[in-house]
């Protein structure tokens, strides 16, 4: 049975989580997946084996007619968000994000525009046109990405089975194929209740899809996991030409400007690192985040709007907070993921949850002993 890092008796900082440990801690945020796992043997193009998925983030149910403050980052760039250069240049989020594989975002944003224009129908006509945000990870070790299985129906299940609650974690929606540190990975989420003196408490949330590193690289809480565990897995297990990438997507319920809300998803790159991402040549990691705090009205009377900001002094430990959520995010991604086996034999490994146990109690044993 797989189980988080918590349930496995280990934790990463000093902040405490949410309820769920969730993105959807951060109220009205919903996540929902279409998971998506046919097949077995050799690759044959167009017929799989087919090991991919979407997975839809909603910040509220009405993001179209009442937009929310925005911001990226990006780390490396040798991967994709479509839309992402309008949420820069506005600040606004007007649409789901989604989640896919490399070579399906095409089909993902265009079946979200057609989700988009049914549910509100003055698109293109009495408002702008949309551009949805699609982020995507290379799956092709494990799944026939140059087959294209993605379609519109799976785009829009994943849409309309969005819930609040838990999420899953690990092989599912855009997860499904993905790979960490050469370590069966996909997604994972992570929360943090943020006291900020003055202002009041706040909730900010991740949800990661990880795809990135190689096994000598990976730390986990500072531990040298990767290290460790290297010399008891077999050749076939390392993959070190891994690069990959990771989608980091962040929700808050603080009252964050655009420009603040980029400053929080810089630090998310923290957080990738301190798992062993060295931002390979070929790897992108990118970082999207909002804030549900206020609406932005499409329709108004009105030309002005009012919104509460925190001051940037206020944000330190929205900072802290960050970088321990995407650093438990991806490590949840880790320890959720079975083992899977895609096309022609190729496989990954889930990582070994007892031998992670002994190799953290080893660590914390150690350090309780030079306290």
């Amino acid at each position: 049975m797989r189980q988080r890092l918590r349930d496995l008796g280990f934790s990463i900082g000093r902040i405490p989580t949410g309820p769920l440990n969730a993105i959807t801690d951060v109220p009205g945020v919903r996540v929902g997946h279409s998971t998506l796992i046919e097949g077995d043997g050799p690759l044959v193009v167009g017929e799989g084996p087919v090991r991919t998925g979407v997975t839809a983030v909603l910040p509220h149910d009405d993001i179209f007619y009442n937009r929310v403050i925005a911001g990226s980052f990006v780390l490396n760039g040798a991967g994709e968000v479509s839309g992402l250069t309008q949420v820069a240049e506005w600040g606004l989020l007007e649409t789901p994000i989604l989640l896919t594989n490399t070579l399906a975002v095409g089909k993902v944003s265009d079946a979200a525009v057609k989700w988009m224009t049914r549910r509100f129908p003055g698109i293109g006509t009495d408002y702008d046109v949309i551009i949805p945000l699609v982020g995507e990870c290379d799956d092709s070790w494990l799944n026939d990405t140059v087959g294209r299985h993605v379609r519109s129906e799976h785009v829009y299940r994943a849409i309309e089975q969005a819930t609040g609650g838990p999420v899953q974690e690990g092989s599912v929606g855009a997860g499904t194929g993905l790979i960490t540190c050469d370590f069966k990975a996909g997604i994972g989420t992570s929360s943090r209740r943020v006291a900020l003196p003055g202002t009041g408490d706040y909730t900010l949330g991740v949800l990661v899809q990880s795809n990135f590193g190689v096994m000598r690289a990976l730390r986990i809480d500072g531990v040298p996991v990767g290290e460790l565990l290297e010399p008891s897995m077999t050749a076939a297990d390392r993959r070190l030409k891994n690069a990959g990438s990771i989608i980091v997507v962040v929700a808050t319920d603080a009252p964050l400007l655009s420009s603040q809300l980029v400053r929080v998803c810089k630090r998310a790159a923290l957080g990738i690192g301190r798992v062993g991402s060295f931002a390979a040549h070929g790897s992108g990691e990118i970082i999207v985040g909002f804030s549900t705090a206020n609406k932005v009205p499409r329709v108004s009377s009105r030309m002005t709007a009012t919104l509460d900001v925190l001051l940037d002094e206020a944000c330190d430990g929205l900072y802290e907070a960050i970088v321990e959520c995407t650093e438990e995010a991806i490590v949840n991604a880790l320890c959720m993921a079975e083992d899977m086996t895609g096309p022609t034999g190729h496989t990954a490994p889930a990582l070994p949850l007892d031998r992670l146990t002994a190799v953290l109690r080893r660590a914390r044993a150690a350090t309780d002993a030079g306290a």
